[in-house]
């Protein structure tokens, strides 16, 4: 007879995977024990194996599990109907919004990522292009026509965004005299409004 699954299965895994991703954030993912990670838990080291086969597994399902959501957030923003200034601005505020509760997540994924073995990398990192995918045509959408005569500004433009963006949780400070709709408000204003400077220079006009 197939063992059944506990009702609080998906609940349990849940909150592993949320404490994992504090404590790899805090701890380096490199240097951090799954003894240690089970103390953490407040459970012991059998039951974190019996969801996850190994370390890399769980750190493979943090960082696909907020791919996969960051990439739905992103996906469903850009298909409403906006103009291009008011659609870069709500995907970048999108982005922050998913963001906010997301913090050691997007650490671990950005520090620990390449610990991974190559084919969940090549997984993650195709969600990863998805999401620079999406941005990359909103802001080409700013300027489309300079872009058609130097795309290879595109690409420098695109990933400036997101190092404005990645980086914000390293400074950030709740309840501080700039918050995360302000801060979406000055990313986007300085692309949209940098953007005109930025081709001219390119293209020496």
């Amino acid at each position: 007879m197939a063992r059944t699954i506990a009702k609080d299965h998906e609940a349990k895994r849940e909150a592993i995977l949320q404490t994992a991703a504090g404590f790899f954030a805090k701890q380096g993912y490199d240097r951090a024990s799954m003894g240690k990670l089970a103390d953490a838990c407040g459970v012991s080291k059998a039951l974190i194996y019996h969801y996850y086969p190994s370390k890399d597994a769980l750190l493979f399902d943090i960082i696909d599990t907020h791919l996969t959501a960051l990439v739905d957030v992103v996906e469903a923003e850009v298909k409403q109907p906006r103009s291009a200034p008011e659609r870069l601005r709500a995907l970048i505020r999108a982005i922050l919004t998913a963001y906010r509760d997301s913090d050691a997540e997007h650490k671990v994924q950005l520090d620990a990522l390449s610990s991974l073995p190559e084919d969940n990398q090549v997984h993650l990192r195709a969600l990863q292009r998805r999401l620079v995918t999406c941005m990359s045509e909103a802001v080409r959408a700013i300027e489309p026509g300079r872009f058609s005569d130097r795309p290879e500004l595109l690409a420098p433009v695109t990933m400036s965004v997101f190092g404005m963006l990645n980086w914000f949780y390293l400074w950030y400070k709740p309840g501080g005299p700039v918050d995360r709709d302000a801060y979406a408000d000055i990313v986007a204003d300085l692309v949209i409004g940098g953007l005109p400077a930025v081709c001219a220079g390119a293209d020496g006009s």
